[in-house]
């Protein structure tokens, strides 16, 4: 079959205009490629999709002209069927009193053909929040100083930041992703490129709360506590020493509430942790990735993860779980700290996109995410190359094989200890840009999600953990989008240096939708310091990147800031000012930088750069005790007064 006409009966779509209106065709090479990576889809007979029902609401499904009549139907979970009945017509009336769960369907038409399908009964909406409008702290946790932790932040330090944005006013702290990394790549410290969505970053915790654990190299510990720049190499080798030293203790120790815990922990995350624990041991084991290992354990298998945790091995399955166990106490700890000082939200917590195609996530869900395939996004004014992220993410076939059940841990994951997610990129649960190994990031294909589907999973999560879920919608957005996201309750992230009309001017403040976070920047744009100094468009010339800005258009964009803020009777045009700006939109949740309330210059992450700037490395200039002395109190709380919470 002609690959374009097969990639059309597939949802993908090969040509496409981009963020800088130019057209673009995807190379024939390129898309077999892409074709040959993605899961074999059989069409649905009957349907056009998984059934989406939205409890409390009439709900029908019409069926397609292949269904010949009378159609029976029934609605199992497991082996027990929920409900039954048949349709002598091309739509079904659902049932109006389903529980929210998720389902097979099952149907059967008068021609004896059968098909099942995923059916979701979803809450009409995502948790909504139980705040009018507040602020958040945003902060990049590994970048925090203190005088005590090992030359990382820790999450020692997260209780430190949530009580410094508690005396602020604040109703949470912002962190960028804690998932897990790869403990032995510590210099690949990419946050948005994890090893695991649904497990934590060790080195996130204070390892000297464990018994047993004391700083030994003292000397090195005052190296890295006073360093510009994060040591990621020397940090991981310090704290895992640590970690291994404390599991010995804890091992050796009388049975205690720990081990009770612990093996509460185990029940709660079964059986991905155990499943995680036995990848790692297998990665380090066999050195190279997954595909590559040998036959019997390039799939997950759960028989034989029970015998390699009974073997040898099962001391080092154990401590992968041990630290797991550590670190999901400690955040939890975090939000409990939130949750007693009053926080409306507490922690505010980041998901990323797609997973490393070498890491756990993808070797546990070999059908629903897709290795060959990086995920990524096209040409734009600020990325004019376009964007290949190296990241492997979610097919829509696998999914819908699992009744979305990979998407619904990950929010799991995430939600554990949280009052708000940010999805990044939430455009790819209606469309992924992908882009072939190999391929320049232009030559890639917008293949179609379940939508609909993926909206009502992230609902059930989000009302079953009351969590607010914050969609990253930047870039080139299709349209309907954000209509479609909003009737789910999906809250959309408005950042201020993109609000602007076609003749540059900033959007005043009553165009910002309430149901949204906003703020001024992103950890891969500038600070406002940076932004108003012009450094950053100085850094990405010197680093030979196209800026997607001349020195005229920053000049007049710092006209037209100080234009809407005068508009808003703000007559000054610093920091404060443009937070009281943002105070003002009707947007119920307001983030604000740590990084721009100490007037840090440069960015946390230059996107387009790997070894050229530090990205994901760079340290606070103050201490977490320096922190309230060096910010201009009086004036943030002025600034936030009509969203800050009462404070002591």
């Amino acid at each position: 079959m002609d690959p374009f006409k097969r990639a059309k009966d597939l949802g993908i779509q090969t040509e496409f205009i981009d963020g800088q209106g130019h057209r673009h065709v995807t190379d024939v090479v390129a898309l077999k490629i892409v074709l040959d990576a993605l899961p074999v889809r059989t069409p649905y007979r009957f349907l056009g999709e998984a059934v989406v029902i939205r409890s409390g609401r009439p709900s029908q499904t019409e069926l397609s002209e292949a269904a010949t009549f009378p159609l029976r139907w029934k609605i199992a979970s497991g082996l027990k069927v929920i409900a039954q009945g048949e349709a002598r017509d091309r739509n079904i009336a659902w049932p109006a009193d389903l529980p929210v769960g998720s389902y097979r369907l099952h149907l059967a038409d008068a021609a004896a053909f059968a098909e099942e399908a995923p059916l979701i009964v979803a809450p009409p909406r995502a948790f909504g929040g139980d705040f009018d409008r507040c602020w958040l702290l945003a902060v990049q946790l590994y970048g925090v100083r203190s005088a005590r932790n090992w030359g990382i932040g820790d999450f020692s330090d997260l209780e430190g930041l949530i009580e410094l944005a508690g005396q602020l006013g604040a109703d949470g702290v912002g962190l960028n992703p804690l998932h897990a990394l790869f403990d032995d790549r510590p210099a690949d410290c990419s946050p948005y490129s994890p090893n695991s969505r649904l497990f934590l970053n060790a080195l996130y915790i204070d390892v000297e709360k464990l018994a047993g654990v004391s700083p030994e190299n003292t000397a090195t510990i005052a190296r890295l506590r006073t360093s510009n720049i994060v040591d990621y190499v020397a940090v991981a080798e310090l704290k895992w020493r640590a970690l291994r030293t404390a599991f010995e203790k804890f091992r050796t120790s009388p049975a205690t509430a720990g081990h009770d815990d612990l093996a509460k922990f185990r029940a709660e995350r079964a059986p991905l942790l155990s499943r995680f624990a036995c990848f790692e041991v297998l990665r380090h084991k066999f050195n190279k990735p997954w595909w590559e290992w040998p036959e019997e354990w390039r799939q997950p298998d759960e028989a034989k993860c029970t015998g390699l945790r009974q073997g040898p091995n099962a001391a080092e399955i154990e401590f992968v779980e041990f630290v797991q166990w550590i670190a999901d106490r400690q955040l939890e700890s975090c939000q409990k700290l939130a949750s007693k000082l009053g926080m409306r939200v507490g922690l505010y917590l980041d998901v990323a996109v797609g997973v490393q195609s070498d890491g756990f996530d993808a070797w546990n869900e070999q059908s629903a995410i897709s290795r060959h395939l990086g995920v990524g996004a096209p040409p734009d004014p600020l990325n004019t190359a376009g964007q290949n992220w190296g990241l492997a993410g979610f097919n829509a076939a696998g999914l819908e094989i699992q009744n979305f059940e990979p998407y619904r841990e990950m929010l799991r994951a995430s939600m554990r200890h949280a009052g708000a997610i940010r999805l990044d990129h939430v455009l790819g649960l209606k469309r992924l840009y992908l882009v072939p190994h190999g391929f320049a990031a232009n030559n890639g294909v917008y293949v179609q999600m379940p939508f609909e589907p993926l909206l009502a999973a992230t609902a059930q999560e989000s009302v079953a953990h009351c969590c607010v879920v914050i969609g990253e919608d930047l870039g080139t957005v299709p349209e309907g989008f954000r209509e479609k996201m909003a009737d789910w309750g999906i809250w959309s992230y408005l950042v201020m240096m993109f609000e602007r009309d076609d003749r540059g001017s900033f959007r005043d403040a009553d165009y910002y939708m309430p149901n949204a976070l906003v703020t001024f920047n992103t950890h891969d744009l500038s600070t406002y310091a940076g932004w108003r100094s012009f450094s950053d468009l100085a850094l990405k010339r010197s680093l030979g990147i196209d800026p997607g800005e001349s020195d005229d258009a920053r000049w007049h964009a710092l006209a037209m800031l100080s234009d809407v803020l005068r508009r808003h009777a703000i007559d000054r045009h610093d920091l404060y000012a443009v937070a009281a700006f943002l105070a003002q939109t009707r947007s119920r949740l307001l983030a604000i930088s740590l990084e721009d309330l100490l007037g840090v210059v440069d960015q946390p992450n230059i996107p387009g750069t790997v070894n050229e700037h530090p990205n994901w490395r760079q340290r606070l200039p103050l201490a977490l005790g320096e922190i309230a002395a060096a910010i201009n109190v009086p004036a943030l709380k002025l600034a936030t007064a009509e969203r800050t919470r009462a404070t002591s």
